[in-house]
């Protein structure tokens, strides 16, 4: 009894010509060299971006307010001691208490009224609606030094001088404006037959932005508050100037308390910002999910 053997023809990947490449790149996919090169430019940009940080922690440690003169001495003397002092002896948690209600203050009302102008620019065609949205960008052009003094006059007519709410809408003005043209974009991306949906069911303008635009530019809305809130976390020259009680101090004014005219607490100063990133960090990670999206869907119509 013969039998009989059927050869099928090899797989087209199996019949290269010799000499031919062993396996054929898909579109859009990197080379081995190009993938090491990336991951080593990300890395190095890593290592750049924690390197200040890391470094801000190693001089927190040393004891001495000169030990940044000689780093390679802290190794031998490290100590939380800084810390310490920090969290026990100077007004910290008054410090940390009115930042937060500056901070969340000037976010809560800065979105608020970045989102209403964004949207009513987006949606509704009143007169002066463009020049609206140059005249608040023209406002971001005068330096803060120059308009320290008139703020300060009509915070002084309105008595709102040393006190939280003057702080914050001042802030608002700096932050309203950027945030109103980043609104205005994200809700440009948002289809108008949505607002024509919300009015056939009865909602009025109000309603359908609070019921239905809202909840659809929640990531728009992250971008405005995370940039609100580093703003006004961060700010220095208003505060300094507009709150003139101890116990109203914010982290930016409290910081400068280490420094003097002839002396610097240079280990203080560092252990100091190292627990005021804390709450920036916090906050970064609570609003990461939707930074993303709302940075980028923004740009994509004007």
């Amino acid at each position: 009894m013969s039998t009989t053997t059927v050869e099928t023809p090899a797989p087209a990947a199996e019949r290269r010509p010799a000499g031919a490449p062993g396996r054929t790149r898909r579109r859009g996919e990197q080379s081995r060299a190009a993938s090491l090169a990336s991951h080593a430019v990300l890395i190095g940009a890593s290592l750049t971006a924690l390197f200040p940080v890391a470094w801000l922690f190693f001089l927190s440690l040393g004891p001495d307010k000169d030990d940044y003169l000689h780093p390679g001495r802290i190794w031998g003397k490290m100590t939380f001691d800084n810390y310490a002092f920090v969290l026990r002896d100077t007004g910290f948690f008054d410090w940390l208490t009115s930042t937060l209600v500056v901070v969340l203050g000037t976010t809560l009302i800065g979105v608020i009224v970045a989102a209403s102008t964004g949207y009513a620019v987006s949606r509704m065609r009143f007169p002066g609606y463009r020049k609206l949205m140059w005249v608040l960008l023209v406002t971001q052009m005068f330096p803060i030094a120059v308009l320290i003094v008139p703020m300060y006059q009509i915070l002084s007519d309105l008595r709102l001088i040393d006190s939280y709410l003057g702080l914050i809408l001042v802030n608002c003005t700096t932050i309203v404006p950027y945030c109103a043209w980043l609104m205005k974009g994200y809700f440009d991306t948002i289809p108008f037959e949505i607002d024509e949906a919300g009015r056939v069911d009865g909602l009025t303008p109000f309603g359908t932005f609070a019921r239905l635009i809202l909840p659809l530019a929640k990531p728009g809305l992250a971008v405005a508050a995370f940039y609100s809130f580093l703003t006004a976390f961060g700010e220095v020259a208003f505060a300094s100037t507009f709150l003139l009680s101890d116990d109203k101090y914010t982290f930016a004014i409290g910081l400068q308390t280490f420094v003097s005219e002839h002396d610097a607490q240079r280990n203080l100063m560092a252990a100091t910002a190292v627990l005021i990133a804390i709450p920036a960090a916090l906050f970064f990670y609570l609003m990461q999910k939707n930074l993303v999206t709302g940075l980028t869907a923004g740009g994509t119509k004007g």
